[in-house]
C-alpha cells in the first residue's frame, strides 16, 4: 500500500466511526451527552476531509 492508499482509507474508517458517534449521539443519548458525542462526529468528518485533501499531496 502507498501513502495515498493509507490516507483513502483512513477517510473511509473516520468517516464510519463519526457517523456512528452522530447516530449514537442522535439516538442512544437523548441528553447532554448527545450533542458532545454529536459535536465529535462532526470533528472526525473535518479531519477526514483534511485526509482526503492530503491524498496526491504527501
Amino acid at each position: 500500500m502507498n501513502k495515498n492508499t493509507v490516507l483513502g482509507w483512513a477517510t473511509f474508517i473516520m468517516i464510519v466511526v463519526g457517523l456512528a458517534l452522530i447516530a449514537m449521539g442522535a439516538f442512544r443519548y437523548d441528553d447532554v451527552a448527545g450533542w458532545g458525542f454529536a459535536a465529535v462526529g462532526i470533528g472526525f468528518f473535518a479531519i477526514a476531509w483534511v485526509f482526503n485533501a492530503l491524498k496526491g499531496r504527501v
